[in-house]
């Protein structure tokens, strides 16, 4: 995998638990005293290296040194990474991807002074954070079976909601979760959005009991469900769809057909590459592609987001998030990757988006549930 990039080395280093990548790709304990600074180096060719304090890190594989003085260790890093003129670190040029950049400036400068190449190590974490076995990508299609059929279900239960007298969005946001409870499936402690016209502007909006909007006939209405099943390894499916009470207007139609056409443009199928011609920036081509069809279609004129998100086991795990439009994420995006896309306009009396889940195979891909085409009329 190194070789394949033509990186000679991967250096991880941590101090007092900056760097929760390295803890989890090494299999070290999270609660693994750490009062001084370690380094770990993985070659490409060869066998690994530990500069640590004395009786640290022994469940690594590798050669051992200590150190106990800081010019100590400055002098045997540099005699050890000299075989090594490319390293991957878990570092962000520009710090353009955080979740990435968990090395400081001053250990980036230090190893720089000794004369190697610094890049970052973020499509090596993918491989071991993103990419999904069989069993989790099969996890994710049970929890799509489940969540398209719940989506569907609410749409049925406002209607007869409104019908009978009402509802408020924290009454469907109840009645979804009790859905999920009967399914055994799990947000992580999230509460699915329902929001109501204006409130479908607020693209993290959730209700709560004290502050939640009726739900009345001519309203227009976007849900926002993401579900994983119960288990360790669960993989989730996150969904949004829009619908109307009634006839939709001309204007939350049109609306609709730009988000659409965004979507459509950043989820059609691609190939993911194989190194070293994976590094082209699929990532940058499938979210700024999205971008483009919204703005071109506002004319900038209205707020937008984009979003083109990985979406695995835990969303919110370091290399997870490819968002095109707030972080500048050219990172590749690499088979066996489930990632969802999720363009939106948002305006001051309503907001859409549109969301699915985008499977990424050796040599193809697919949206792997539902596709909203129009607005749901209630």
């Amino acid at each position: 995998m190194l070789a394949q990039r033509e990186f000679d080395a991967w250096l991880f280093y941590d101090h007092h638990h900056r760097d929760p990548i390295a803890y989890r790709i090494l299999g070290l304990l999270e609660e693994l005293p750490v009062s001084r600074r370690w380094f770990y180096v993985i070659p490409a060719q060869g066998n690994p290296w530990k500069l640590v304090e004395p009786e640290h890190l022994d469940s690594l594989p590798g050669t051992k040194e200590t150190y106990s003085a800081w010019r100590e260790l400055a002098d045997q890093l540099k005699t050890t990474l000299a075989p090594f003129p490319c390293l991957a670190m878990q570092y962000s040029p520009n710090n353009l991807i955080f979740y990435v950049g968990m090395v400081d400036a001053g250990t980036v400068e230090m190893v720089r002074s000794f004369g190697h190449d610094i890049v970052s190590s973020g499509d090596l974490i993918a491989y071991f954070e993103v990419a999904l076995s069989d069993e989790q990508i099969r996890s994710h299609f049970r929890a799509r079976d489940k969540i398209d059929a719940i989506t569907e279900e609410a749409f049925h239960e406002i209607g007869r909601r409104v019908r009978d007298g009402g509802a408020t969005e924290f009454d469907i946001q109840e009645w979804i979760m009790q859905a999920f409870l009967r399914e055994n499936v799990t947000t992580a402690g999230d509460k699915s959005a329902v929001a109501v016209n204006e409130h479908s502007s607020v693209p993290h909006y959730a209700p709560a009991v004290e502050q939640s909007a009726a739900i009345r006939d001519g309203d227009f209405v976007l849900l926002d469900i993401r579900v994983k099943e119960s288990t360790p390894d669960g993989v989730f499916c996150d969904i949004t769809w829009t619908e109307s009470v009634g006839q939709p207007s001309a204007r939350q139609r049109e609306i609709f057909a730009i988000v659409k056409d965004a979507r459509g443009s950043a989820s059609q199928p691609y190939a993911p590459p194989s190194p070293p011609e994976g590094r082209s920036l699929v990532a940058k081509l499938t979210a700024s592609s999205a971008t483009s069809s919204v703005a071109m279609a506002t004319e900038n004129t209205l707020l937008t987001e984009l979003a083109t998100r990985l979406a695995p086991v835990f969303m919110q795990t370091a290399p997870t998030w490819t968002i095109y439009l707030e972080i500048k994420d050219e990172r590749e995006i690499i088979p066996n990757t489930c990632f969802s896309v999720e363009p939106g306009i948002y305006m001051p009396e309503f907001g859409v988006r549109s969301e699915v889940n985008v499977l990424g195979r050796p040599g193809s891909a697919e949206v792997t549930g539902r596709v909203q085409s129009e607005l749901v009329i209630i």
